[in-house]
């Protein structure tokens, strides 16, 4: 798997147990599907196309400041 999958699985498993943990939840669902998008499933970055569903996720992630701009512009640095 490469690592900008993993580095994808990790912020949403972050993102998972922090609303675990007591903080809040997105105001929708509705509006988190929106902006995360279901390209990710069944994407496991073995492929060109998974590649391309995991940057067409971390574009709707980046858009929204989920992320800062330093950590939006890191993706595709490494791997």
């Amino acid at each position: 798997m490469k690592l900008a999958a993993l580095r994808t699985m990790s912020a949403f498993a972050m993102i998972f147990a922090l609303q675990g943990c007591g903080t809040s939840a997105p105001a929708s669902v509705d509006g988190l599907r929106r902006v995360v998008g279901t390209d990710l499933i069944g994407a496991r970055g073995a492929t060109p196309e998974d590649q391309r569903k995991i940057d067409r996720t971390i574009v709707g992630i980046c858009a929204a400041a989920v992320w800062t701009k330093a950590e939006c512009a890191q993706h595709g640095e490494r791997g």
